[in-house]
């Protein structure tokens, strides 16, 4: 295949035809990359950041035009769609932690050696990014990636291909040096080969647990450093003391915004039996009252992305209710667009089992599940059965309950009071089949640097 298409899940049409990249384009931007390192990384920091920051500003000044293409490519609606103050704030924390992260560290081993530890650019750094926030995390790693002296090459989503051209044409814009940020559409079969054959030296993906697998083979086969976001099937635990009403609307916010499709999106809903018949009507009730529409006319939510996945989606419900799940909102049309297309009403399954796929699987759009459990052992054993662990939640009025239980939680944040976000001052990554590695804050150039150890020992005087 020498191209795609890209459809909006808004309306069915056809935005796009996208062309794959040839052997003989890669390889000419491989080229620009290679001859643009060393300038790049011998300008020293205070340069680069502003360079990026340009670059940053060149985006903003097309805040319009980025949020369009974010409305039309994934069908979020208008209201939601600028990414750019993400932007903005991601930016500002990695500028900040820059010269204390990437600068050198002495080391006093008090013998009279000079001891230091360096930061160095990996050198070409490549970055594989999923299409459900575009903007703000390809931002993310380019920015993390330039800023610690890589050279960045970036391959979005195909669904979101024209995000990453329109990043391309804010970089030129900015004055970045040629071969600093390129965009290169690549099928998968490209990426395998060139990180087998370590034409990149570092690589970040955003994805799906399967297409993460497929990178590590690769990048493992050319000994690549990679770093992976993958998956969840985020859960949220409700205790008897939680303010139920207010847990209630936090956690539908954190279930169907985004029609669902965020990695920490919470799917699992455990709740203490005593206060579970009236956290279910609760939670079903502000759910039903989620307003489904074109994105153009400020509904809560949009189409997921594509009519394929809204099938999918459905297919996974029916499954679940085949099996013995009750559907709370069957039948509940929650627009006049429910049904069309890629335009899915939220649902909530209760009456789940452990057995049951939609308890296991990452659903990825607007279905939550409930269950009903005894105390804080069972939902601590229900949240780590998960082969995924990305993020989780615990609501309650009880500090010292809460300690306890985000000791035992497996996942790579534990919020308490709080779902589906990701905190700029907290590094972000998953355990378990939810990834290696973090981005961000702290760990914002862990993926992009190589460590290097100093050692000096004066000559003895003669």
């Amino acid at each position: 295949m020498d191209a795609f298409e890209i459809v909006s899940p808004v309306d069915g049409r056809l935005l796009s035809v996208v062309r794959y990249a040839r052997e003989s384009e890669s390889e000419r931007a491989l080229q620009r990359a290679q001859a643009a390192l060393p300038g790049w990384r011998a300008l020293g920091l205070d340069a680069r950041l502003a360079a990026i920051e340009a670059f940053v500003a060149a985006m903003e000044a097309r805040r319009a035009e980025f949020a369009e293409q974010v409305l039309w490519q994934i069908g979020r609606p208008l209201q939601f769609a600028d990414e750019l103050g993400r932007v903005r704030a991601g930016w500002e924390r990695t500028r900040a932690l820059a010269p204390q992260l990437l600068g050198e560290q002495v080391v006093d081993g008090g013998d009279g050696i000079r001891r230091a530890l360096r930061r160095e650019p990996k050198g070409i750094a490549l970055g594989i990014c999923a299409w459900n926030y575009p903007v703000a995390m390809a931002a993310q790693m380019a920015i993390a990636a330039l800023a610690a002296g890589n050279v960045f090459v970036l391959k979005h989503a195909p669904q979101t291909a024209l995000i990453a051209e329109l990043m391309a044409e804010c970089a030129d814009a900015a004055g970045l040096p040629d071969g600093v940020f390129q965009v290169l559409h690549l099928p998968h079969a490209m990426v395998e080969r060139l990180l087998s054959q370590r034409r990149f030296q570092a690589v970040q993906f955003i994805g799906s647990e399967r297409g993460g697998r497929a990178v590590l083979a690769a990048a493992s086969a050319g000994l690549v450093a990679a770093g992976l976001e993958l998956g969840g099937k985020d859960a949220a635990y409700v205790r008897a003391d939680a303010d139920l009403d207010w847990a209630a609307a936090q956690l539908v916010e954190g279930a169907y915004s985004n029609s669902g499709q965020s990695c920490c999106s919470v799917e699992r809903i455990y709740v203490d039996r005593r206060v579970y018949p009236r956290f279910v009507e609760a939670f079903v009730e502000r759910a039903r009252a989620l307003r489904l529409d074109h994105p153009l006319r400020s509904p809560d939510l949009g189409p997921v992305v594509s009519a394929a996945a809204a099938q999918r989606i459905a297919g996974e419900v029916a499954a679940a209710v085949a099996a013995g799940a009750r559907a709370a909102l069957a039948g509940h049309r929650a627009g006049e667009l429910a049904g069309q297309g890629a335009y899915l009403s939220p649902e909530v399954l209760l009456e789940v089992n452990a057995d049951m796929a939609i308890e296991r699987e990452e659903t990825f759009g607007p279905v939550a599940t409930l269950t009903a459990v005894d105390g804080d052992a069972q939902a601590l054993a229900a949240i780590n059965a998960s082969r995924f662990g990305l993020t989780a939640s615990v609501w309650t009025r009880e500090p010292q309950a809460a300690a306890g239980l985000i000791d035992a939680i497996q996942a790579g944040t534990v919020f308490v009071n709080r779902c589906d976000y990701a905190d700029l001052h907290l590094p972000w990554g998953g355990t378990k089949c939810s990834g290696l590695g973090r981005i961000g804050a702290g760990a914002s150039f862990d993926e992009w640097v190589e460590l290097k150890s100093v050692h000096v020992r004066e000559t003895e005087a003669k």
